[in-house]
């Protein structure tokens, strides 16, 4: 099975591509966690360390997938 990791800091648009997102991806193919910056900010370098620039942003077999602009990872590092 593969893994994603959905990228997201709790804005009104993180929490609405959240649900979206969650909703479409089939869970027999896929498990997806999902990373809230404002409950866990350690996970903010791991999550430019692949490349994530803004959230939401979900990650694929490494490959980053920037959803909508809710903010920069410089927004989320300021809180």
């Amino acid at each position: 099975m593969k893994k994603a990791i959905f990228y997201h800091a709790g804005c009104p648009v993180c929490v609405d591509a959240e649900q979206l997102i969650l909703t479409y991806l089939d869970k027999s193919k896929i498990d997806v966690e999902v990373v809230h910056f404002g409950n866990d900010a350690s996970r903010i370098e791991e999550a430019e360390s692949f490349g994530v620039k803004s959230v939401p942003a979900l990650l694929i077999d490494k490959q980053v997938y920037h959803i909508n602009f809710g903010a920069s990872m410089e927004d989320v590092k300021n809180g």
